[in-house]
């Protein structure tokens, strides 16, 4: 678990550092974009366990952080950094609430580290780039 933690960490800074420096990042849509992807991902996983229940469910919670990251993308980024923040404590509890059996083990560790260090990257761009942070 500690691996995938590290795997995480280090994978949401290098994915954060190449789009800022082949500037993909430039676009409000970036950091959007990559929360709906990852808000999608637990009901690929319970596509995956074969689970209409787990589907339902990860689907409803998806839809709820999809809401907020498209909210954040159309008044400030910072709604979208505290999804991703949000959605790395969401990963840290999950298993306690939802059962989804296609779910690796390893996964919770390594996407809410991932998204933690995510959200704490796009804080800083946001800090750095003074007043982009609104729509």
């Amino acid at each position: 678990m500690v691996t995938a933690a590290i795997v995480g960490v280090c994978l949401a800074f290098a994915v954060g550092i190449f789009a800022t420096v082949v500037k993909l990042d430039r676009d409000r849509a970036f950091y959007t974009t990559v929360m709906i992807v990852i808000a999608l991902l637990y009901s690929l996983f319970a596509v995956i366990g074969g689970s209409t229940r787990a589907l339902v469910v990860e689907s409803a919670v998806g839809v709820g952080f999809i809401a907020l990251a498209v909210f954040g993308f159309r008044t400030s980024l910072w709604l979208v950094a505290a999804a991703l923040g949000l959605h790395g404590v969401f990963d840290l509890v999950h298993g306690s609430f939802i059962s989804n059996p296609g779910v690796p083990r390893w996964w919770p560790a390594f996407c809410g580290t991932y998204d933690v260090a995510a959200a704490g990257y796009l804080a800083f761009l946001i800090i750095s780039r003074r007043g982009r942070a609104a729509a």
